[in-house]
């Protein structure tokens, strides 16, 4: 009678029968995906990639384009750029992360807004700091009457 002094209230300890005919849920090893994903799904196909790639290289021809000649008026350069990049960071975002606006990926849709929300606070808070400090400085010309 090696098993009477055994405890049979408690969780088992996985060395009895009992164990070997249920597997536990644990047993096999999950796959790493993001959420939303199934398992089997594939993560993209090479004609997407590749069509990403064209949008991609055809948006910094456009922006290299845009930068070096004379095809946009001098003040509008900087916006033309602006929305080329804004395009350009949609179509890696489609296209390579595979983010979309199905229902399967509203964390991801969350996750990119709140870390777009986070960026535009620290830009904005830093920008408006850096304002309020040329606003209270001290002029130039006001620092070196003083150094007389």
């Amino acid at each position: 009678m090696p098993d009477s002094n055994r405890k049979t209230s408690g969780p088992s300890s996985g060395t009895g029968p009992s164990s070997s005919s249920s597997p536990s849920p644990t047993a096999t090893p999950t796959a790493d995906r993001s959420p939303g994903v199934d398992e089997d799904a594939p993560s993209g196909s090479i004609t997407s990639y590749t069509v990403g790639l064209l949008f991609a290289l055809a948006l910094t021809g456009a922006s290299f384009l845009v930068s070096q000649t004379q095809l946009l008026w001098a003040p509008g350069v900087a916006v033309g750029l602006a929305v080329l990049a804004i395009a350009q960071m949609g179509v890696h975002l489609v296209f390579f992360f595979h983010l979309s606006s199905g229902p399967d990926n509203t964390n991801n849709v969350l996750a990119l807004a709140f870390g777009v929300l986070i960026v535009a606070l620290v830009v904005t808070g830093s920008l408006w700091i850096m304002y309020n400090l040329n606003l209270n400085m001290m002029p130039s010309s006001a620092i070196m009457e003083m150094r007389q």
